[in-house]
């Protein structure tokens, strides 16, 4: 198990509860990844252009890995590629930052062909910027005199911009093949619904509990990376259940981009649950919702949300009240559960039930008849029967989608 050293550099306007949080965050992640945490650094400043920290803290840091051993240093902020390689030639070590950490989570986790693609676009995105300043680092000593790289830089760099482009375009097909996926679903008179929401809230163990299956769950960052679907019946609506992967604070655009294709789970449903770890403070919680929103907004289009605030068997109900009345602004349609015992499920099902796209109701005229009965088997497969009165005819009280309605229609004019 490798060992490391975390680094964060605090921005003057964060307050000390933000620093911690995100510390945190950064050895969760780094736990994940299996590495062994040996120690921490933080410094308060501007960003230095050329090491993030000051250059002093820097050479005191490589004292530090000296006297701890450590094979590796990660940083919760960006770095640039020159930062990198003054850091590392200082250190004498490995030096990535949060985001190369959360590749490597995902690599670790791809097990898929569409995973393993949208790994190597957020690799190749992430590397892209960098790319000329990655070369001329790599080739500091080999320059021949003046004439430089430039050539050779501008290739690395068109060689990068060429693989995006031809998997994006093989993501994008998938993308297609998944909005097509969705219609095919609705005139199956399937619902969707999808978990969202920050990592670590305890999505997999709701999904797990309300399908009764057992998905994988583990007490570390993005168990969850591919979505997973699952069917369930909410008072008569067949519902598809997805697991999606989680957000987290600061993901850059071009993370978000990669992993588009699993993310339009969550923007294609027609009702997205927010599930929040309701044990953590009001603080953390608001800053959470407000990550999950930034990564949500803009993409979901009026779809509606149910704020599923989890885990509340940690906490008293004056502690529930309290998380409330400081972040309610923030929990649209809020409902309490607790996924490991299953308290407030009822609650969260007739949430559900309530959120899902109208369904008409309607009554049909059948003829008593063996076609008359396989068109009652029929709407009992395809909507909700309410009622059946058995007479000359078959009576037939229901309710469905707007499409089911119609051809009973033309069925009952036969």
């Amino acid at each position: 198990m490798k060992r490391v050293i975390l680094v964060q550099r605090n921005c003057p306007t964060n307050g000390e509860s933000k620093n911690i949080r995100k510390l945190m965050e950064l050895q969760d992640l780094a736990i994940s990844a299996n590495y062994k945490v040996v120690g921490d650094v933080t410094q308060t400043r501007r960003p230095d252009r050329n090491y993030q920290i000051g250059r002093g803290k820097v050479e005191e840091l490589a004292s530090i890995r000296e006297d701890l051993g450590a094979d590796g240093i990660i940083f919760s902020n960006q770095l640039s590629a020159t930062q990198i390689y003054h850091i590392s030639e200082t250190c004498k070590c490995e030096v990535i930052d949060k985001f190369q950490l959360i590749l490597e989570i995902f690599a670790r986790r791809a097990t898929t062909k569409r995973a393993k693609l949208q790994v190597e676009l957020a690799k190749l995105q992430y590397e892209l910027p960098k790319a000329k300043a990655i070369v001329s680092l790599l080739k500091k000593e080999e320059r021949p005199g003046f004439m430089g790289l430039g050539s050779y830089e501008d290739s690395y760099e068109q060689s990068i911009r060429s693989r995006i482009h031809r998997i994006q375009k093989e993501l994008t097909s998938v993308q297609k093949d998944n909005e097509s996926l969705r219609i095919k679903r609705h005139e199956h008179g399937f619902s969707i619904v999808a978990l969202a929401g920050y990592t670590s809230a305890g999505k997999s163990t709701l999904f797990n509990a309300l399908v009764d299956e057992d998905v994988h769950v583990a007490d570390m960052l993005f168990t969850t990376l591919l979505p997973i679907t699952r069917a369930l019946n909410i008072h008569g609506r067949r519902v598809l259940l997805t697991d999606t992967v989680g957000f987290i604070e600061d993901l850059p655009h071009w993370m978000i981009d990669a992993f588009r294709s699993t993310l339009n789970e969550i923007f294609l449903a027609d009702v997205i649950l927010l599930v929040v770890d309701a044990s953590e403070s009001p603080d953390i919680t608001e800053q959470k919702l407000v990550t999950s929103y930034d990564t949500l907004w803009g993409q979901i289009k009026g779809v509606p949300i149910i704020t599923v605030l989890n885990k509340i068997d940690r906490i008293t109900e004056d502690e529930l009240k309290e998380q409330l009345e400081n972040v309610g602004h923030l929990t649209p349609n809020p409902v309490a559960v607790s996924a490991k015992n299953g308290l407030g499920f009822k609650e969260l099902k007739m949430e559900i039930y309530g959120h899902l796209p109208k369904w008409q109701h309607d009554t049909v005229s059948l003829p008593m008849s063996e076609y008359g009965m396989s068109i009652v088997s029929w709407l009992f497969d395809e909507g909700i029967v309410h009622n059946i009165n058995y007479k000359d005819r078959i009576m037939v009280d229901f309710e469905a989608r707007d499409e089911i309605i119609l051809k009973a229609r033309v069925i009952e004019k036969r």
